[in-house]
């Protein structure tokens, strides 16, 4: 019977990988964990925050979810794992800046147009997170998809700033917001840029996003 792929992976893993970076991962169990990022991403396995950021074991506070959407803040308290992770990483980690990235063929935002199966009654619920940011066509194509998705990331930063210790954060200028949005199949992030209300290729910005975000910033024509 063929030895377990994922047994050979793990395996793999401590004999090959872990020795590289022992002596990192015992520094982050003795001396704690002291990430300055929160990193919200779609869950698209396509999607690589440590590739993107070039980042290693420590430096990012993850948050993975359909669409990377963020949860209002609206006082239900109830088990909504991405605004405890918003907290968690605010109030105890103190981190100092907040990404949240979209990205490019994202099924979370082609759903919003339609196609979520019966039986999945969490993830429409969910999608109502970003229902805002849909635009009003019967059948969108790549240009609407873009826009949508670029859309849908600046909805979750006005979200972010409804959060109090988030808000509190940015007002005393000690944390900051990012928005980003990934084009997989080019390999380029574009960041926004609140001055000019557009989305900038990281290869032509001066900056890696630009905050905080009033309510319901507008975007110049084209750019989502």
């Amino acid at each position: 019977m063929p030895e377990d792929d994922l047994l050979q992976r793990l395996r793999r893993f401590q004999e090959d990988a872990f020795p590289l970076h022992a002596d990192r991962f015992r520094e982050l169990v003795d001396d704690g964990q002291h990430p300055a990022t929160l990193f919200i991403g779609c869950s698209d396995s396509r999607l690589v925050p440590y590739m993107l950021t070039g980042t290693g074991p420590g430096e990012l506070f993850l948050v993975r979810n359909v669409g990377a959407f963020v949860p209002p803040y609206d006082g239900s308290w109830g088990y909504h794992g991405t605004s405890a992770a918003i907290e968690f990483a605010v109030l105890n980690l103190q981190v100092h800046r907040i990404i949240v990235c979209g990205h490019s063929h994202c099924g979370g935002i082609r759903a919003l147009y339609g196609g979520v199966p019966a039986q999945a009654r969490n993830l429409n619920a969910w999608l109502a997170l970003g229902r805002d940011a849909a635009l009003p066509v019967a059948e969108p194509g790549p240009e609407v998809l873009r826009r949508t998705e670029q859309r849908a990331v600046l909805l979750q930063l006005e979200r972010l700033m409804d959060y109090p210790m988030v808000r509190q954060g940015v007002e005393a200028n000690q944390l900051t917001l990012h928005g980003w949005h990934y084009v997989i199949e080019d390999g380029q992030v574009h960041v926004f840029d609140v001055a000019s209300g557009q989305f900038v290729a990281a290869s032509e910005a001066g900056h890696a996003g630009t905050g905080p975000y009033p309510t319901h910033v507008e975007m110049t024509p084209g750019a989502a």
